[in-house]
């Protein structure tokens, strides 16, 4: 069997009001698909391909590979099951999609991880939330990173057999010790799972989330020189350990700190450098918080090898940095039409953002007024303070609807309000519970025109080309 790849996700969706599937429910069948000219429709269950029971998506992929696949399906209502055989040319696509990518349900969390964001959350957060998810599938098919720590030996073995790479993988630390004080008990079981996966050559790509006096300094040492032997271990992301005002633990992190952060900056360098100097790649890299917060320059897009964990906050702020140049090189005629068109109507726009990413929102936006012959300048950054978790929470992707509707203007009239698409999950519902269709009704109310766009001057651009 050939390698499986990851279904494309531009990010996972960790926040989902969905109910979890029981079953491989068929979501849309394709017309004139092999599915379709099988019989299969929406509603339908597959129950098995080729004689397999279907766990996941994974197992879908991995049995229905070939050109002709054997299926049992059920029929609901009247609790029919029937035989049937898709049948395709082969590059054809099955034509049929479901209503999840997991059909027996998510694994869960079995750690007690010291800086649980799920363990600061406020009283009233939606019960979806807490659902902490710990599922290595998820790994694979939406970037979500696990522990390791509640795989069996047979799930372990299919992960090499089915090439389920890479798997993104929190480590945090390697000295056993430390490893139980962070996570709990089972903290060894993750390390045996790990060091099986990469001594069968699975790629992985690995997580710290660093707490100040308890996995840095010397720790972060021993627990970079363990992943340097490893060549098949790609990159390792290390982020700083946010926190609540809920939180019963923790009062303080890096983001206080210019100096812990500059000191894991400068501890990291050499690591860096060799990677670089052995095998071309920089592979040990920081969030961006860490150089917000050391108030040290943003490295340059090299430094980041592709960008393999940007959704994990490593080098978005230098991706939208140089975005912002190539859309002023590339794009000026546009900028200058929507300039002109917007002046002459009045209208400022509001970049709606965390306030982490305030500055690059800014520098934007000077660039685009230093780009038009106007000198148009009525787009800002809007900063939205996280009332809502508090702490040292500041990043876009957590702004809440009660926070953004509290502290933008009463009257926006003649006002363009650009929200971040990352404030919503799949099922366009904020992170307090609010739907994107009510807060556009609400800015809409107050006389704004509501935009959503992904965070990124491209797509802003062309969000606000619809408008000109």
């Amino acid at each position: 069997m050939p390698k499986i790849d990851p279904k494309e996700s531009k990010r996972a969706d960790y926040a989902s009001t969905r109910e979890q599937a029981d079953g491989a429910w068929i979501a849309h069948v394709d017309e004139g698909s092999p599915a379709w000219e099988a019989g299969l429709e929406e509603g339908m269950r597959i129950l098995t391909v080729n004689g397999v029971e279907l766990r996941d998506i994974i197992d879908w992929r991995w049995e229905a590979d070939g050109n002709e696949a054997e299926l049992e399906v059920l029929i609901p209502g009247d609790d029919d099951v029937y035989g049937c055989v898709l049948e395709r040319v082969p590059g054809e696509d099955w034509g049929v999609e479901f209503t999840d990518v997991l059909f027996d349900g998510i694994r869960t969390c079995v750690n007690a991880c010291q800086f649980c964001f799920m363990a600061m959350l406020p009283e009233d957060a939606r019960a979806s939330l807490s659902l902490r998810d710990d599922d290595y599938r998820l790994s694979f098919l939406q970037g979500n990173f696990v522990t390791l720590t509640n795989v069996a030996d047979d799930e372990v073995d299919r992960i090499i057999e089915c090439r389920l790479e890479p798997m993104n993988v929190s480590l945090h630390a390697i000295s056993p010790e430390v490893r139980r004080s962070l996570i709990g008990r089972h903290a060894q079981r993750g390390i045996e799972v790990l060091e099986r996966l990469l001594k069968a050559g699975i790629e992985v790509h690995g997580q710290i989330v660093l707490c100040a006096g308890i996995n840095d300094g010397d720790e972060l040492r021993r627990t970079l020189d363990w992943v340097e032997q490893w060549p098949t271990f790609t990159s390792l992301a290390l982020v700083p350990m946010g926190y609540t005002k809920y939180s019963k633990r923790f009062s303080s992190s890096f983001s206080e700190d210019k100096e812990a952060s500059r000191a894991v900056v400068k501890l990291l360098e050499p690591y860096q450098e060799r990677a670089r100097a052995e095998r071309g790649i920089t592979r040990f890299q920081l969030s961006d918080e860490f150089y917000l917060d050391a108030e040290l320059p943003i490295p340059s897009a090299e430094t980041y090898d592709g960008y393999p964990q940007f959704y994990d906050g490593i080098g978005m702020l230098r991706s939208f940095i140089d975005e912002t140049d190539e859309v002023c090189a590339t794009r000026k005629r546009e900028l200058q039409e929507v300039a002109e068109s917007f002046s002459r109507q009045g209208l400022r726009v509001l970049l709606v953002c965390g306030e982490a990413a305030s500055s690059v929102i800014d520098g934007f936006c000077d660039a685009w007024a230093n780009a038009t012959s106007t000198g148009w300048s009525c787009a800002k950054g809007y900063p939205i303070r996280n009332d809502y978790y508090g702490g040292d929470v500041n990043v876009t992707g957590l702004i809440v609807s009660r926070d953004l509707l509290a502290q933008l203007p009463g009257d926006l009239h003649g006002t363009v309000v650009v929200l971040p698409e990352v404030m919503f999950n799949f099922d366009q519902v904020t992170l307090d519970g609010d739907t994107q269709a009510h807060i556009l009704e609400e800015i809409s109310a107050r006389g704004g025109i509501p935009l959503v766009a992904q965070t990124t001057p491209h797509a802003i651009l062309d969000a606000l080309l619809t408008l000109r």
